[in-house]
Formats: structure tokens, sequence, C-alpha cells
């Protein structure tokens, strides 16, 4: 069986090696092109591609799938495609090239969750689990029929970047799991319960400003649910302090006063219902650090107001 794969982040890195490592033919890899990253704006490769030339794998990057890689995938004549993260729509042309078909391997319980931030917003809407669905692809975004589930509870102050390392080894079993089935011709397509389907929006920066008139779980989810990217910060003296963990507290107070700052209780603050403890930070210019450590060398005023200007 001849496979394309398609993917980008480090997500998808498992699933295509658990192909490599079970002895599939992988012909080609479709990614994103190479991007500008981090504070020196290096041009950087997907981890996807990355593994891929480890592997000799071809590599293929259009800008446009749809557009400029119409022909390289003909040329590779798979069998099947599989997909996870890859970043692109796929036509229904490119859609129809392998004669198998085309698996995508989602990181969410659909139809709950479809969109580009599945884990993200698993955590930001304070589910209890999270999970990876294969998937027939079909012309819609996460519309196709459904094949094989595997659950997972979301852990308590599990940010995003942990649940996605987690989700992403579950993913590569139940990728394998899958391809099994199909090859034994036990794979059942289940279509998707619409009246049950959520589609949630792609992350933007500004999601990562805190509103501290939100009630404290919200709050908390932000913070985890946006960690790594885009992150949560607050302004505070001029700056942004990055929160990077936090938990429910007992307290109350005027929406973002500093109701408790010190090395023994840590920093508390209040919110439109209930209070925030911080319990990870990171000044401007600094490094992560616990909460309680930080405000040993940096002390905080209790009833300092946090607010936007």
């Amino acid at each position: 069986m001849r496979i394309v794969f398609m993917g980008t982040p480090e997500f998808a890195v498992p699933s295509l090696k658990a192909l490599c490592e079970n002895g599939y033919e992988v012909v080609g890899v479709f990614t994103q092109p190479d991007r500008p990253k981090g504070r020196g704006n290096k041009v950087t490769m997907s981890p996807v591609k990355e593994y891929a030339l480890t592997q000799n794998i071809p590599v293929f990057q259009p800008q446009r799938i749809r557009r400029d890689g119409v022909e390289d995938l003909k040329a590779l004549a798979p069998d099947l495609c599989v997909t996870a993260a890859f970043g692109q729509i796929l036509s229904q042309e490119i859609l129809d090239i392998p004669p198998m078909g085309n698996i995508n391997v989602h990181a969410s319980l659909l139809p709950r969750h479809r969109g580009s931030a599945p884990i993200n917003w698993a955590i930001l809407q304070g589910d209890k689990e999270a999970g990876v669905t294969t998937m027939m692809m079909d012309k819609g975004i996460d519309t196709g029929d459904m094949l094989l589930k595997s659950a997972t509870p979301i852990q308590r102050g599990e940010t995003a970047g942990e649940l996605t390392l987690r989700l992403s080894q579950m993913g590569a079993d139940l990728l394998l799991e899958t391809l099994h089935a199909l090859e034994n011709g036990t794979l059942e397509r289940i279509p998707q319960d619409e009246s049950q389907m959520t589609y949630d929006p792609m992350l933007d920066k500004q999601m990562g400003i805190i509103d501290w008139t939100m009630d404290a779980e919200s709050i908390v989810n932000r913070i985890h649910g946006l960690n790594p990217w885009p992150g949560c910060s607050t302004a505070y003296e001029g700056g942004r302090l990055k929160l990077l963990r936090a938990s429910v507290a007992e307290g109350k107070g005027e929406p973002g006063e500093i109701i408790a700052a010190d090395a023994k209780n840590g920093l508390t603050i209040a919110c439109g219902q209930g209070a925030v403890c911080i319990n990870m930070l990171q000044a401007p210019g600094g490094k992560p650090m616990n909460a309680k450590d930080y405000l040993r060398g940096h002390p905080m005023a209790v009833g300092t107001v946090l607010k936007e200007d």
C-alpha cells in the first residue's frame, strides 16, 4: 500500500513515525512551507519535514496544495493519503486521487471540536476529557465519517502543550489500529451526528489578554488552554506579565486586584467571580518561574489592580 502523508506540527510526527516504523510504504510527505520562527525570524522546517528527511522520504511544500500540489500528488500514485494537522484544506480533486481515500487523525472526540485548534478548545471550554478520532476526509472541515476513537481524561492543571504530546501518541496508535482494520476489511464508517457538532474558531493573540471580570475557572482554563501559544498575559508596571499556570483560589475583591502576594501564599488575584492563584509566571525579559520564588525577589503590592491600558 503506497501512502502519502500530510502533516506539519509536532502533533503529526508520531503518526508519520508509526507508519515508517511499522513497515508502511510512505512514498511522499506534504507539509507547510518553511517559515520564519522565533525572535530571530530564522527560517525553520516543520517538525514533519525534519523527520521525513531523516527517513529519506521525498518532501513537498506547496503554498496551496489545491493549486500547486495536484500534479506532484498524482505522480506519487498513492493508494491512500493520511493527514494529521496538515494545515491546508484539500479540494475534491485532491481527495479523489487515492483510490482508498484519505484518513485524517483529528485531535478531538468528533463531532465535538471541529476546527484547527481542538486541543486548546477542549481545555478552554472546561471539557473533562479529550481524545482522537480517525475519520475519512470529505470536502467539509472535519465533517467526514468517523472510523475509530480513543478518549482520555484531561488532567487537572494540564496545559494544551502537555495534552498535545499525549494525544499525538494516542493518535499514532489509533492510526495503526485503523489501518489494520482497513487491511482486514473490518473498518466501519460512522456518520457524524450533526446535532452534536461544535466548530471552534482559530486562535489569535488577542485571546491571551486576560479579562479579570471573567470567573476564576474560565480564567484558569484560558491560561492552560492557551499555553504555549498564544499564551496569556496581563498588564503590569508598563509591561506584560505572562501567566503560565494557575488554579482556582479562595478570595474576592475588585476584578484584577492583587489580594495576596508573598513567598508563602503566592500570588492571588480577584476575578469577576472567585479568585485565581498564579502558580507560574514569566516577567518581561525573564524566565518562567514559580510565582512564590518570583515574589521573593520581586515584591508586588497587595491592592494593586491589574488593568489593560
